[in-house]
């Protein structure tokens, strides 16, 4: 026992899952350390016993040589009497009181499994549930923690004896990944009719579903987080008729291709933009459309140059690609605006009129998860929507407060976040708050975090909307409750993200959010601290008539700042857009403020101008109005409109005066953007402060582009979070938090 010591390592972070324990034997292996590890409640504890220099190896190759999905955020180190044991050992998790280390996401196969699963020797060959601890379902089988096989939905499937070997050997890639399993101890696929009738199972079910996309069908696939609709991504006639069945008019498909070669063939990608596309997160990635690309439908995304692209990311889906002649079509497989269905049961009550046969297989998706969409700004990334491949995620904050806080976020594209022993826990997208099942799953999302981890809040934190089904519920919980300016609550996010607590001026802008004076915000420029905001300069208001049904049909939206603008003299414009009676009706709703909240929205000027572009018809989704204007972007333009900005109000309404006389979309779009960024940049400069940017309007990459090219100042926006609502329940969190 001369010369030997004993340290005691308390580890927190994504340690549970990702093959710690065995990495942390192997390497106490290699320098003949005693001791054990174990998992715990808040991560990982590990006992080594051995000479100096054996633990100085073993503490540098802890921290350099982690497996590929693990992450630090914490540890200690204490010194400890000596034991004097024989071997270092894996032991059991050990059951504590308080829950705290993450749930992972759902990862991709990783290229280890991928070989084995092409490689006609190996034992996993084909095998469509292939998985090790460095890739495959997580958080879609997880019913609490620690992440144990008893504790997911693969518990009803016994493990065979070979896969109980690699199970337990800490030298395998496969100890203790818990969804191993192979062909003879592994769920079973099943080929169905949407009437229910079993048509073929297995790898036999693969193949006739690829012959069902191959001549023209609509079908069904349950992926890793539920159910994709599916068809051939390349004949127009089945594009078409996959949106009149799911009343899609417009909003664009993600397409899967079967490797990044055809990817290229149908879009221009950059450097980062094929890392992103193949990276194991395997999001949907946003890119620009090669102009003289033609195998794609053009119905997949109608009057846009930009294409959701993804690659396989489940043995399943690379085994599909070997039948199919085409990539496809892979979009969540829901009604419109409800989250995606992972149930065959679910799936045939609604969708009985779109799908004509689904494959399923028969292990419970706990967790439902739809695809992650992002695209890139450069090198930089711009979360669209945060789920399969990236949330849950966490991150560790520098906090004192030992509260335990839930945020229930915003109403659209809203997700939850919790707040317990120091770090932030973000949920997976959960959608609009707009339906019964979209408010449903954001209840069992509550309900899920609570029995991940034991979690009761002594804080709520919301929106301040009143109507907020997020801030309603939360009202109804007999649990303290404190709300958040939507707009703030955007700002804080990024500088929760970025951890910034120095003022910044936070510049939001976004489609809605509910205002200290009751109108609804949206163009606003905040000076921040974690403490407080002021609001100092914001858009000139104006009529939003009818209120939610200018959000829809937004002609309405460009006939009120018109009769701001030019009063009467604008109707001989409108009549290009309404006809005399319903002009007529409209500017009676103008003229006596019936049902017309003041709006400051920079997301609505957006649609005012998308119809002067010539956008025709009710907005069908969200953001179409912004890739309608980056459709039509022209960079040899530089020039912008004459706008004038006051202490206290940015007066941009004769622009739209303008407007009618330049008639051309591209120079219309294209000024238009580049006042916006004239704005942005002169209401910088007022201010010698860091410049914080968030809200939805942000999601425009041509926007973004040229603010990164101008601005001077220090500019943050969200990187790891979703810069539209989807991030909001940081913020809310990262406001009442004590220092």
């Amino acid at each position: 026992m001369i010369n030997k010591s004993r340290l005691i390592y308390r580890i927190e972070g994504i340690v549970q899952g990702v093959g710690f324990r065995p990495f942390v034997y192997t390497i106490a292996s290699r320098y003949s350390l005693h001791g054990f590890v174990l998992n715990n409640a808040k991560g990982v504890v590990i006992e080594v016993e051995g000479f100096k220099e054996s633990l100085d190896a073993f503490e540098q190759a802890l921290f350099k040589e982690l497996p590929p999905l693990a992450r630090i955020d914490f540890w200690s180190k204490e010194l400890m009497a000596c034991r004097g044991n024989m071997a270092f050992e894996i032991r059991h998790s050990d059951e504590a009181n308080t829950k705290s280390s993450p749930v992972l996401p759902d990862m991709s196969i990783c290229k280890e499994c991928l070989d084995e699963l092409k490689d006609p020797h190996n034992r996993r060959y084909h095998y469509f549930f292939t998985n090790c601890t460095n890739c495959g379902p997580r958080y879609s089988i997880i019913k609490t923690v620690p992440y144990d096989r008893p504790y997911t939905s693969m518990q009803p499937f016994v493990m065979c004896e070979e896969c109980h070997n690699e199970y337990t050997n800490p030298l395998d890639r496969r100890y203790h990944a818990q969804p191993i399993s192979c062909s003879k101890c592994g769920p079973t696929l099943s080929l169905c009719s949407i009437n229910g009738e079993l048509l073929t199972t297995n790898e036999e079910a693969i193949v006739q579903l690829a012959k069902l996309i191959n001549t023209g069908h609509i079908v069904a696939m349950k992926g890793m987080g539920g159910f994709h609709l599916m068809c051939d991504a390349t004949q127009d006639d089945v594009v078409a008729n996959l949106r009149e069945r799911k009343h899609r008019p417009s909003k664009p498909f993600a397409v899967m291709f079967k490797n990044l070669e055809a990817i290229k063939e149908e879009c221009v990608l950059s450097v980062q933009e094929e890392e992103g596309v193949s990276s194991l997160l395997r999001p949907i990635v946003l890119v620009k459309r090669n102009a003289k690309a033609s195998k794609i439908s053009p119905l997949i995304a109608p009057r846009i140059d930009r294409l959701g692209v993804f690659l396989p990311y489940t043995p399943l889906h690379v085994i599909l690609f070997e039948y199919l002649k085409n990539p496809i079509v892979a979009t969540s497989a829901n009604r419109s605006g409800e989250p995606i269905i992972s149930d065959a049961n679910v799936l045939k009550e609604k969708l009985k009129d779109v799908v004509e046969y689904y494959l399923d297989y028969n292990r419970e998706i706990v967790n439902s998860s739809d695809d992650s969409v992002l695209q890139y700004i450069g090198d930089k990334t711009l979360l669209m929507r945060s789920s399969r491949g990236i949330a849950p995620q966490s991150f560790r904050v520098d906090s004192k407060d030992e509260r335990k806080i839930l945020a229930v976020g915003a109403h659209q594209k809203n997700a939850i976040a919790i707040y317990l022993n120091h770090q932030i826990i973000v949920s997976p997208y959960i959608g609009d708050l707009d339906n019964i099942a979209s408010n449903e799953l954001f209840e069992k999302m509550i309900e899920s975090f609570a029995r991940f981890y034991d979690f009761t809040p002594d804080l709520i934190v919301g929106d301040l909307h009143p109507n907020y089904v997020s801030t309603q519920w939360a009202k109804k919980q007999n649990i303290p409750f404190m709300q958040v300016q939507h707009h703030y609550a955007h700002i804080l996010s990024t500088m929760c993200e970025h951890k910034l607590s120095e003022p910044v001026l936070g510049i939001a802008w976004d489609g809605t959010g509910y205002g200290d004076d009751g109108t609804i915000w949206g163009g606003e420029f905040l000076l921040c601290n974690q403490e407080r905001y002021e609001r100092v300069i914001s858009f000139e208001s104006f009529l939003l008539l009818g209120g939610d049904a200018s959000i829809k049909e937004i002609k309405r939206i460009l006939a009120s700042l018109l009769w701001d603008t030019l009063g009467d003299d604008a109707d001989v414009h409108l009549l290009n857009y309404f006809d005399e009676k319903s002009l007529k009706l409209l500017k009676q709703i103008y003229t006596k403020q019936i049902n017309s909240p003041r709006c400051s929205s920079v997301g609505r000027l957006f649609d005012a101008v998308a119809v002067l572009c010539g956008m025709e018809g009710n907005v069908s989704y969200d953001g179409e109005s912004g890739l309608l204007l980056e459709a039509l972007y022209d960079a040899s333009i530089h020039e912008y409109y004459a706008i004038e900005i006051d202490d206290k109000i940015v007066h941009y309404k004769p622009m739209f005066v303008q407007m009618l006389k330049d008639k051309e979309p591209h120079l219309i779009a294209t000024k238009f953007i580049n006042t916006l960024v004239q704005i942005a940049l002169r209401v910088s400069t007022r201010y010698s402060l860091p410049i914080v940017l968030s809200g939805g309007v942000f999601q425009n990459r041509t926007l973004m582009e040229k603010l990164l090219q101008n601005v001077t100042q220090n500019f943050y926006f969200p990187l790891q979070l979703a810069i539209n609502d989807g991030g909001i329940c940081v913020g809310q969190i990262y406001k009442v938090l004590e220092k």
